[in-house]
């Protein structure tokens, strides 16, 4: 074994760590908005509400996690303790989210705010030290690929499990009562979770920092990240993906139920999904071929080429048209998200070549763009249908009709489009030369 590997353990530790979030986390953007307002009974502007809330909350907490990274020293290092710390909070929160006692509408709201919002902060705190923790494991740059690969291998792989199999587990558990349903399958993948994050804690090493780096003045932090021009370029890429992903996957089930009339047609559609792992596979030759940039300008052109096959499967009312959309979407999707922990480490060690190491705020980066992203699309989703006359387990009308339809088809698209002319800003050339000299490991 090279002297810059790590091993297998390590690895696949370290990429179950996503799995194990994802567990959770793919519950909350794909179904809870659905779970909120037709099995809770929140309405839809309520719901959209509390996105906005709990997101403008997980903006500051992203940033605080980021700080409390970065100012922790412990025997285990600074953000592998992480895992061990909240990983137990993280998945109660997760089965409180769906619980449902029998309040009164204000009581309910006001259970689904504690909740909700104690979640998003747990679900930050066992996330971001994923990608933090990445360039303390090795510099050596086709490691850190290799390692962001597997990473998102696992956190795909789940995604797509979750995805398919949640509503089938549902029915399974619940015998048709859904809110038994939701309950136990959120119980058991959140068992899952806490084993696998502490996993995770077990067989991860840090072995690069440097103390002196680390305590550095906020003057000299904040100057930095003023001058990490990748690393603002890359947080506005990583918005506007789960902005994308946010309104796609929460629109889905409201699609099939009320367009296609087939809410049993979801799991399928889903499935197809799993042609993200074809993307993310992808990536460790293509990066080392093309270089990070134009791998991923490649994943945004074919997610929004399958976003297009999806909107004229959508105009022509044609089933096979929408599903190879959703597989040619997902092959770009996989190129994109697998490569995101990667640049953000890249940006984090240009940050450490000018003298700084803040892996925790730059790595907060991640979770800011998924938290921002997660309550913008609630907002959009859940405020249109609103606006629209939406009414929970009833026909819908046809101003709400269109609402889905541009939700689910062209609302992606033009996100998409935004992505890559985002992306076009990013100087891979400069952020290489300059982090050249400390891509070394031991």
């Amino acid at each position: 074994m090279k002297p810059w590997q790590t091993k297998w353990p390590e690895r696949l530790s370290y990429g179950l760590s996503d799995a194990a979030d994802n567990l959770v986390f793919q519950m909350m953007t794909t179904y809870l908005l659905f779970f909120y307002t037709d099995v809770y009974g929140l309405s839809a502007s309520a719901a959209a509400i509390l996105f906005v809330v709990a997101r403008l909350a997980d903006v500051v907490e992203s940033l605080i996690i980021g700080l409390m990274i970065d100012r922790t020293h412990s025997k285990w290092g600074k953000s592998r303790p992480f895992f061990l710390w909240y990983a137990l909070p993280y998945v109660l929160f997760a089965v409180l989210t769906f619980v449902t006692p029998p309040f009164s509408g204000t009581g309910k709201l006001i259970w689904a705010y504690v909740t909700y919002l104690g979640l998003g902060f747990f679900y930050t705190a066992v996330n971001l030290p994923i990608t933090s923790i990445l360039p303390t494991l090795t510099q050596n740059d086709r490691e850190q690929t290799i390692l962001g690969v597997i990473r998102q291998f696992c956190g795909s792989s789940v995604q797509i499990i979750v995805a398919v199999f949640t509503l089938p587990l549902v029915a399974l558990f619940g015998h048709g009562n859904e809110r038994q349903g939701f309950l136990l399958t959120i119980i058991l993948f959140g068992v899952i979770s806490l084993a696998l994050i502490w996993n995770t804690f077990f067989h991860v090493y840090e072995r690069f920092t440097n103390p002196e780096q680390s305590h550095q003045s906020w003057r000299a932090v904040g100057k930095m990240l003023r001058q990490n021009k990748p690393w603002l370029v890359i947080s506005v890429v990583i918005l506007l993906y789960w902005l994308t992903t946010s309104i796609k996957n929460q629109t889905t089930i409201y699609y099939f139920k009320y367009i296609q009339h087939s809410e049993n047609l979801v799991p399928y559609a889903n499935g197809f999904t799993f042609a993200a792992l074809i993307g993310v596979l992808l990536i460790v030759n293509s990066a080392q071929q093309w270089g990070k940039k134009r791998t991923m300008l490649s994943g945004i052109a074919i997610a929004a080429a399958g976003q297009l096959i999806l909107s004229g499967g959508v105009v022509s009312n044609l089933l096979p048209v929408i599903f190879a959309g959703i597989l040619v979407n997902s092959v770009g999707n996989g190129l994109i998200i697998g490569l995101v922990s990667i640049m953000i480490a890249d940006t984090i060690r240009y940050g450490m070549a000018m003298g700084i190491q803040a892996e925790g705020i730059l790595a907060s980066t991640d979770d800011f763009g998924v938290n921002v992203g997660l309550g913008l699309g609630g907002l959009i989703t859940a405020g249109l249908f609103h606006l629209s006359g939406y009414a929970a387990n009833h026909a819908q009308n046809v101003a709400t009709q269109h609402m889905i339809t541009l939700n689910y088809a062209w609302l992606p698209l033009l996100l998409y489009v935004a992505m890559f002319v985002v992306l076009l800003l990013y100087n891979e050339r400069e952020l290489q030369a300059k982090i050249t000299p400390v891509d070394r490991d031991a």
